[in-house]
């Protein structure tokens, strides 16, 4: 099915032995941006433009281009047609081929007929046989060839005397009368209700092709999905948290020192003032947005806050990382895959159930209080050892 357009398109420009015949005779060549070609041909007839209607028969082909293309003059040879909105008016002594957004053929045609397009509908009887790849297809007249239809919805009716063939992604109709010669396949997710009143020779052959997944693999590609999430943000966390170890090294350092030699209450001290951030800062967002001239200040300390959060996050993961590479490898220096394992071993830590995101909460809170005690210092300095700290 994937390879129907590409080889409709191929048909559409291979010139048959008949047109290759008369291409001895005279060519007329005409644009303008509303055409109407008035004059007969005596050869291939070729057209341009915005609007062109053909009024004069053509002997030979016609080929045209345009916005929309009428036809309302017989062509003894092939009509090919490329054009937003195609009608074929008049009856049709070689192949039909168009592609365009809305295609109607409204006479016959002795020939195949090709056609590639939103919407389709051939109300004239085809001598030869039939291919459409169409959204919307429609068949009033039958076919003396065989059909095949690609598309999303399929209305037959009239008397096809060859095989049908149709692949749908909606529905499939049958108008009550309908004959078909042949046989009827057609893949759709519904299967067509055949009226008692139509006839079909060759019999049915339905196959179900629902394009909606079932309930086992929707909860598959569900958990696929929430997999493939988690670990894009896993990994996105230790990639930032290593850059900020291994960019910030003096600085990740100070913060794993503040954990490391702080007394107790110290560390308290941080743990309440990240708490008291954390919780705090919400709600005073909320109350600035109830007034108009709070607005602006509302979101400037918004996106400090999202920022805070962040640093908060990475910064309890280097902190992890640091405090295990002190504890078991005693080294002060603090290098970029320091992050990377703390990171890694808080995110399996808050996989675990009831007290893994307490823990992983608890070194945030610590890593926002930190981070707020270093920023206030850096930006009031009030002792000779804070540039040291830093």
């Amino acid at each position: 099915m994937r390879y129907a357009p590409f080889l409709f398109l191929a048909l559409c420009f291979l010139p048959t032995s008949a047109s290759a015949a008369r291409a001895v005779a005279p060519a007329t060549f005409s644009a303008a941006q509303s055409l109407v070609a008035a004059s007969s041909s005596p050869g291939n007839a070729y057209a341009a433009g915005a609007s062109v209607v053909l009024t004069a028969s053509v002997v030979g082909d016609f080929s045209a281009l345009g916005g929309s293309v009428i036809t309302a003059a017989p062509v003894e040879g092939d009509d090919l047609i490329l054009a937003g909105s195609v009608g074929s008016r008049a009856p049709v002594a070689g192949d039909f081929r168009a592609a365009g957004g809305s295609i109607d053929v409204g006479q016959p045609v002795a020939g195949d007929l090709f056609a590639l397009g939103f919407s389709v509908r051939d109300a004239g009887r085809v001598g030869g046989s039939v291919f459409i790849v169409a959204a919307n297809t429609t068949l009033t007249n039958g076919s003396a060839g065989p059909v095949t239809v690609y598309g999303n919805n399929v209305s037959l009716a009239g008397d096809f005397a060859g095989n049908v063939k149709i692949i749908a992604g909606g529905r499939v109709s049958i108008a009550p009368g309908t004959a078909i010669r042949g046989t009827l396949s057609y893949e759709a997710p519904v299967e067509a209700v055949i009226p008692s009143s139509a006839v079909i020779g060759g019999g049915v052959t339905y196959t179900n092709t629902s394009y909606l997944p079932d309930t086992n693999t929707s909860r598959t590609l569900a958990l696929a999905s929430l997999g493939f999430f988690l670990i894009a943000r896993i990994l996105g966390a230790l990639i930032l948290a290593g850059l900020l170890a291994g960019l910030f090294s003096t600085f990740a350092r100070t913060v794993i020192d503040h954990a490391a030699t702080d007394r107790p209450r110290d560390i308290l001290l941080a743990l309440l003032l990240g708490f008291a951030i954390i919780v705090a800062t919400p709600i005073v967002i909320a109350l600035l947005m109830l007034t108009f001239v709070g607005i602006g200040i509302a979101l400037l300390i918004l996106i400090l806050y999202a920022l805070l959060v962040l640093l908060a996050l990475m910064y309890a993961g280097i902190l992890v990382g640091g405090l295990l590479v002190r504890r078991f490898f005693a080294r002060d220096r603090v290098l970029w895959h320091d992050g990377v394992l703390g990171m890694a071993v808080l995110s399996l830590v808050s996989l675990v159930p009831f007290i893994g995101l307490p823990i992983v909460f608890l070194f945030m809170l610590f890593s926002a209080g930190t981070l707020l005690q270093l920023f206030f210092h850096f930006a009031f300095p009030h002792e000779e050892e804070t540039p040291e700290m830093l």
